[in-house]
């Protein structure tokens, strides 16, 4: 591959793919910092100051400073340097109105976060919000496409923005100089090639694989066994509920926090992983909010959409997107606390045995080598069949604090991109201690979404009782 580009890959690619015009595929985080230095003593932020700070860590971010190019004919995205970077645009500023309370800060994050990003430019945003709890605080929303990374990246993203040195300053950073811009020739002949070169390195196995047929036969049919589980277990609808209607373009937000060692202390007890309580919590969380809406919640069929990493250790610290999807049956049905995290245990330790994953990585690879479009495609004709109810996410954080110039980072909570069909988003990050609640909704669908909120914590209690006796 030429200088000057970089390829998007097959699972990139798609979250481009699903965005539409309600439906936009940004995550984003709500991080609360302490003031500190930055704060002015009219009890704003030092804008400036987060800006060059924020500028003296992109060099070691090159994808932050490039914007979307395509080949031509195929029309496969590419990333290239945008010769008109401005750091202005991507951090910028605004503030809450006094007393600058936590529900206005909700409000104001939602609507930001309903506004799609500019495909004109590169795919991220910092709002800086001042003004919170009255000047002692204040907040940063932080929007990042999909496309570019995915939650572990966004981890190790934090880890570069942020420091462990209260006392950092911005360091010293090469100046910006933007590679060449490709041609549409260049890019369309570098991709030729690049598809000459995958056929001449998969003619050339051939001869070793034909000395093993009984290997490569194996190979196959364990792919393709691999690709019709995570095909069946996407194309099989979940129950239809007042929550999985079609998207508005408005977005609402809610947080909540717990301590991370009360839910290790609840799986230490009772068995299972802490995602496995997350996902109990939520299973109970569910049971009473559907049945609020006179919903008949004992035969319901509940689905969610959990995220898993598929990142090696040699692959941490690289953006882009290496996760498989698990599609877990919640226990809506199951009014017992205690049996209700027995059955997510099971059904989390069958989907970690099953080729739920391999088949993800088969599909990127099939796609990679023909065309990223197919999984594109793939993944959107099973989110209009409503194959989820939800999406619930759960990413581990640092545990030490993080700062920016002084300013601690106090709590975060993420963000999940609402798909097609899905009008209620859970988004969990361990950070320092605590646990980072982040609940994304479409306010048509979920008016009361604080319900949803207090249920969630209500439900972990449940457990955390049961586990104390």
């Amino acid at each position: 591959m030429p200088d000057g580009y970089d390829r998007l890959g097959a699972q990139d690619k798609t979250f481009l793919d699903l965005e539409r015009p309600n439906e936009p595929q940004h995550i984003a985080a709500i991080t609360v910092f302490e003031a500190g230095r930055l704060a002015r003593p009219d009890g704003g932020v030092d804008i400036e100051r987060v800006r060059a700070y924020v500028g003296s860590r992109l060099h070691r971010l090159p994808r932050y400073r490039q914007r979307l190019a395509w080949i031509p004919v195929e029309q496969h995205p590419v990333w290239v340097d945008d010769p008109h970077f401005q750091i202005d645009y991507h951090v910028r500023h605004t503030a809450l109105p006094r007393p600058g309370d936590e529900r206005q800060l909700k409000r104001l994050a939602g609507r930001l976060v309903s506004q799609p990003l500019d495909r004109e430019r590169p795919l991220w945003e910092f709002w800086v919000v001042e003004g919170f709890d009255g000047g002692k605080r204040f907040a940063i929303v932080q929007k990042v496409h999909h496309c570019m990374i995915d939650g572990i990246s966004g981890v190790d993203l934090m880890g570069i923005l942020l420091a462990l040195d209260p006392e950092a300053e911005p360091e010293p950073s090469p100046p910006f100089e933007p590679r060449p811009l490709p041609g549409p020739i260049d890019l369309l002949a570098s991709e030729v090639g690049r598809r000459v070169t995958g056929l001449v390195g998969v003619l050339g196995r051939t001869p070793g694989a034909l000395r093993q047929p009984a290997d490569l036969a194996d190979r196959v049919r364990e792919g393709v066994a691999a690709v019709s589980e995570t095909l069946t277990a996407a194309f099989r609808p979940a129950s239809d509920t007042p929550i999985n209607q079609m998207l508005g373009p408005h977005r609402r937000l809610d947080w909540r926090d717990l301590e991370i060692s009360r839910v290790k202390a609840v799986k230490d007890r009772l068995g299972g992983t802490v995602n496995d309580a997350v996902l109990a919590s939520v299973a109970g969380a569910l049971r009473h909010f559907l049945a609020l809406r006179r919903l008949d919640v004992d035969s319901l069929r509940i689905r969610a959409n959990v995220p898993v990493s598929l990142r090696t250790r040699d692959e941490r610290g690289t953006l882009g997107n290496r996760i498989a999807l698990f599609m877990a049956e919640l226990p809506v049905d199951e009014p017992d606390p205690l049996l209700r995290l027995q059955r997510v245990r099971e059904t989390m330790e069958r989907l970690k045995s099953s080729r739920q994953a391999m088949g993800a990585e088969v599909l990127a690879a099939v796609s990679e080598w023909t065309s990223a479009t197919l999984l594109s495609l793939a993944v959107r004709g099973a989110a209009r069949g409503r194959p989820y109810n939800l999406v619930v996410t759960n990413v581990p954080g640092p545990q030490i604090p993080l700062y920016m110039l002084g300013a601690r980072m106090e709590r975060c909570y993420p963000v999940v991109n609402l798909q097609p069909k899905q009008g209620l988003g859970v988004g969990l990050f361990s950070y320092a201690g605590g646990l980072g609640i982040g609940l994304t909704a479409d306010p048509d669908q979920v008016p009361d979404l604080y319900v949803f909120a207090d249920a969630l914590v209500h439900s972990f209690e449940e457990l955390e009782r049961i586990a104390r006796s």
